[in-house]
């Protein structure tokens, strides 16, 4: 017996809805911020997210589905959106476009070999945004307004933004300098992870799991400590625009997220929800202004977020989903009656009513449960009676009540019913 690969879950039909409903809120709310859709390949060639995401972090080093191609190409599933985005964003030339700052938002599945929980399998989901072409404080909160937005929306609670800044080239460089000599004496007790990122990019050991109860953690050099003016400018406009927006937010220091590209602002939705857990990162984001040069564009700031789709799902609020059903189920009883139901069913699909039928010959009994499954609107009764007499029994499955219908005028019936009758 075939299974599904671990970390892999089949989306079934009593599922789907719930994915179309969030997919549908996703794509509204970006329409309310002017953010539109792309769409990149699922695989990209392994170099990219080398040079984009950056070979010291976890998800090149150790999670990427890598294979070569038929022709000796390495080829890798991507494992997130950004990197996918960039490139795009430079083989086509977005960067020309009239509009200097480009606002885009993807959806799709991702791959990381990783340990399979709750929320997180190994081919997930992930919803993301992008906002390349400007370096401004201003296009940041905008980003995480949106984010926010989304997750309010969805209704998830207990929600907390926090923010840090990891500052620019200058800044990151002194901040360095720091943390290896914070860190030198005791490298040696700290997890093999941490002592390769020690020479390669010391920050990632403040987002180490092992080691984040270890005494240095704590006493680490902050990045606010070694700003640049410009930096600390940016950051503290950042700052006053959620102010001014009735944001709430808490300025964590040890925040650096888990991506070497990023700079300056970084942001994570931290979300209590008992649905997710206690200090559940929902998802979170920040600035990269060298990304786009990194993959062979021009200078090209950015800033952008991700969330994974499964966790919104959990925390994603029951009243978020639509009731949904079909308009129409029609019950014939008999060959005759079957007959012309198959010419009312595509009748009422073709002017956009969702419709099925009963093709097993079964009692009025199971039909009816069937119109209980399907959370009809109408059930529709042909027997040999009303074939004859060119007639439907149509009920209204809410307001139970039953009408005898000529068939040149089912439709207007159900459109009457539907705009005129109200259900208690």
């Amino acid at each position: 017996m075939y299974k599904a690969p671990r970390g892999t879950v089949d989306i079934l039909p009593t599922t789907s809805s719930k994915w179309q409903s969030l997919e549908q809120l996703i794509r509204t709310v970006c329409s309310y911020y002017n953010v539109q859709e792309i769409r990149t390949p699922i695989f990209e060639h392994t170099e990219l997210f080398c040079r984009a995401v950056g070979d010291t972090t976890d998800v090149v080093s150790k999670e990427m589905y890598t294979f070569q191609d038929k022709k000796g190409r390495s080829i890798t599933l991507r494992p997130e959106g950004t990197a996918g985005v960039a490139r795009s964003y430079v083989e086509n030339k977005l960067y020309s476009n009239p509009e200097t700052l480009q606002k885009l938002y993807y959806m799709g599945p991702m791959f990381r070999y990783e340990r399979p929980q709750n929320g997180r399998q190994r081919q997930f989901h992930q919803f993301g945004v992008e906002m390349i072409g400007l370096e401004s404080p201003y296009v940041d909160v905008e980003c995480m307004t949106l984010a926010i937005t989304l997750v309010e929306a969805l209704g998830i609670q207990n929600v907390k933004l926090h923010i840090n800044s990891l500052g620019d080239d200058a800044s990151r460089e002194l901040h360095r300098n720091a943390l290896m000599k914070h860190f030198e004496p005791c490298i040696d007790e700290l997890c093999h992870d941490c002592k390769t990122r020690y020479q390669k990019n010391p920050m990632r050991i403040l987002d180490c799991k092992v080691d984040k109860n270890h005494p240095l953690m704590d006493s680490a050099p902050k990045m606010r400590d070694y700003l640049s003016k410009e930096a600390k400018e940016h950051f503290s406009t950042v700052c006053s625009l959620l102010d001014d927006l009735e944001i709430d937010y808490v300025i964590d220091d040890n925040l650096v997220r888990g991506l070497d590209y990023y700079c300056h602002t970084v942001f994570e939705i931290i979300s209590d929800d008992p649905r997710l857990g206690t200090g559940s990162t929902v998802g979170g984001g920040g600035r990269y202004n060298g990304l786009v040069e990194e993959v062979g564009g021009p200078y090209a700031p950015g800033v952008g977020f991700a969330f994974g789709m499964e966790r919104l799902l959990i925390a994603m609020d029951a009243s978020i989903e639509e009731e949904s059903g079909l308009d129409v189920y029609l019950m014939p009883l008999g060959k005759e009656a079957k007959d012309l139901a198959v010419q009312i069913i595509t009748m009422l699909r073709a002017n956009g009513y969702s419709a099925d039928m009963d093709y097993q010959d079964r009692s009025m009994k199971a039909m009816f449960k069937s119109v209980d499954r399907n959370k009809a609107h109408f059930a529709m009764i042909l027997g040999q009676e009303e074939v004859e007499n060119e007639v439907v029994n149509i009920k209204c499955t809410v307001s139970k009540h039953q009408s005898v219908v000529k068939l040149e005028d089912i439709l207007s019936y159900i459109e009457d019913h539907e705009s005129g009758e109200e259900h208690e």
